[in-house]
């Protein structure tokens, strides 16, 4: 059955995002004081009184504003009222109706979607006033609510009924039963990160423009790539955290790290036309200390007077300052034109196999005979350090555990000697890699 759509819109700051995050159960959309912090519409899964819908947060309506950005986020909004099959318009309750409300209750008007009204800040007597007059906006009387506390949710559920029984939002699963591949999308500001997913999707589904700090919120995107489901997430631009000082840009911040943590691979993208920044190297040790694979991008690659001396100072550069991710795959493109794109995503599904790899433990420690003989543990306190067996504990990242007679004196060096072994000899090129020292015999010999 079709899943129903729900669009909350209305002017900026009367709380739309704050009901978002109430009806998905957590917290998505970024929340602060100031108005428009919401630029691209998020699309969530809510539920309200067990009936389960999607729903679309969108950009405050703004009256004017003719700037590029402003433009764009009226169309986000558009697309989220023609994609919907009812428009949740929210108000102020303690402020009432203003101007700019009566203004886009007229554009609602000639929309062909069916609006409900809500007011919003309900809670208190401070409210009332605000709830008799919204009945002149021309679409009944209002919802009373608030969104912070919880209240009202029971009426919202019985004014919205009528469009919680169809939908128009046919989601199905991918073919074959192939789960989405979780792929953020990660960077400095202004490398196109936006740009990308959009060629991705073929749509303008992301405010994208020359100017930094377009995105703000971490806005996930289902898609389809040559038959199979990805799930992209847009993430807000990262600066050096000694740069950042506003409010907005540290939940923003917060909230790509969030997506990193939540992602099965991070594509890191990179400004070609630039050098490889630390930044960039600051963000790909982060998604490496999370254990989510990694695969690096060089967008503008059509800008590049040089490529290939780019093209080998950031291997260069990735070969010195990664090692911990030997072999991590790096794509040349054009987000622009959509050149180079195609690869990208070749490597992020490969990488993803790779990640989600388990090593037979017969296999496992075959391996581990030879890299003993090869390369013998060292002595510790007058005792050769023994290593008795290995095993792999979980995937996700590759986790691999080692029984040895002295686990407190196992050096970093033979470690790496060790993964970086498994690496190379059994195929899990470019993914973070963990070991884990245990005491003990073989688990799988009895005494």
């Amino acid at each position: 059955m079709a899943v129903p759509v729900i669009a909350i819109v209305g002017r900026p700051n009367v709380g739309k995002s704050t009901l978002f995050n109430r009806l998905v159960g957590r917290r998505e959309a970024l929340v602060d004081d100031r108005p428009g912090v919401t630029r691209d519409r998020r699309e969530g899964e809510a539920s309200l009184a067990g009936a389960a819908f999607r729903v679309i947060d969108t950009a405050g309506l703004e009256e004017a504003s003719a700037d590029a950005l402003g433009a764009g986020m009226r169309r986000q909004t558009d697309a989220a009222l023609d994609q919907a099959d009812a428009a949740l318009f929210l108000i102020d309750a303690r402020v009432g109706p203003t101007p700019v409300d009566h203004h886009f209750a007229a554009r609602l008007r000639r929309h062909p979607t069916p609006v409900v009204l809500a007011a919003n800040k309900a809670e208190g007597r401070a409210g009332h006033a605000g709830l008799l007059e919204a009945a002149e906006l021309g679409f009944g009387p209002p919802v009373a609510l608030s969104a912070e506390h919880g209240d009202g949710m029971g009426d919202l559920y019985e004014a919205l009924a009528p469009w919680l029984e169809c939908g128009t939002d046919d989601a199905g699963p991918g073919p074959g039963g192939e789960p989405p591949l979780k792929l953020a999308v990660v960077g400095r500001p202004n490398v196109g990160k936006s740009t990308l997913i959009n060629r991705l999707v073929g749509a303008e589904r992301l405010l994208a423009g020359p100017m930094p700090g377009v995105t703000r919120d971490a806005v996930a995107v289902d898609a389809m790539w040559r038959n199979r489901a990805i799930r992209l997430t847009d993430t807000a631009g990262l600066r050096r955290r000694v740069r950042v000082s506003d409010r907005v840009e540290k939940l923003a911040a917060a909230d790509t790290e969030r997506a990193i943590r939540f992602a099965e691979v991070v594509a890191l993208i990179l400004d070609a036309t630039a050098d490889f920044d630390r930044q960039d190297l600051t963000i790909a040790r982060r998604t490496v200390d999370e254990g989510r694979a990694l695969v690096i991008a060089a967008n503008k690659w059509d800008l590049v007077a040089d490529p290939e001396g780019v093209s080998g100072a950031i291997a260069d550069r990735i070969a010195v300052s990664l090692p911990q991710v030997r072999d991590v795959p790096v794509t040349v493109l054009s987000a622009a034109t959509g050149k180079g794109v195609a690869a990208l995503m070749r490597s992020a599904f490969a990488i993803r196999e790779v990640w989600d790899r388990r090593i037979a433990t017969g296999e496992l420690n075959r391996w581990l005979r030879d890299a003993l003989a090869a390369h013998p543990p060292p002595v510790v306190k007058g005792r050769r350090l023994k290593i008795r067996y290995m095993t792999q504990v979980r995937r996700r990242p590759p986790t691999f555990a080692l029984f040895v007679s002295q686990p407190a004196g196992m050096p970093e060096s033979y470690l790496r000697y060790l993964t970086n072994g498994i690496r190379h000899d059994l195929s899990l090129p470019g993914v973070p890699i963990r070991m884990v020292v245990r005491a003990g015999r073989n688990p799988y010999v009895a005494d």
